[in-house]
């Protein structure tokens, strides 16, 4: 219950970050929903149909930009942490894919422990 709990608080905590970001609805919105998620789960079975268009539309929203993380892996992977401000498209859409990968890894993980994770 306390992870559930501390991910959840911890995924909110994200939604607030973003709105200072210059497409803040799409990243608030992803973040919320899985807080929210996570703390349902504290009382309740997540559906498992919910999981999964969840994951999809992360999994679309990934591949969407998947195609720049590789060219940021192919300029050398520049630093993407030297400021906030994303001063070069890289910067951006490559901290968005990586966040996308944490969304990705918190559902799959909320799918595979749905009853069992305490």
């Amino acid at each position: 219950m306390i992870v559930r709990l501390l991910i959840s608080l911890l995924f909110l905590f994200f939604a607030y970050v973003q709105l200072n970001d210059p497409d803040p609805w799409l990243w608030v919105a992803l973040y919320i929903s899985t807080g929210v998620l996570w703390a349902a789960s504290i009382f309740r079975e997540i559906p498992k149909r919910l999981l999964q268009v969840g994951m999809l539309v992360i999994l679309l929203w990934f591949l969407f930009l998947l195609p720049d993380f590789i060219n940021w892996v192919k300029m050398g992977m520049p630093s993407i942490t030297t400021s906030m401000k994303a001063e070069a498209p890289h910067i951006e859409l490559t901290r968005e894919f990586l966040g996308l990968g944490i969304c990705a890894l918190a559902w799959w993980w909320l799918g595979k422990k749905n009853s069992s994770l305490s």
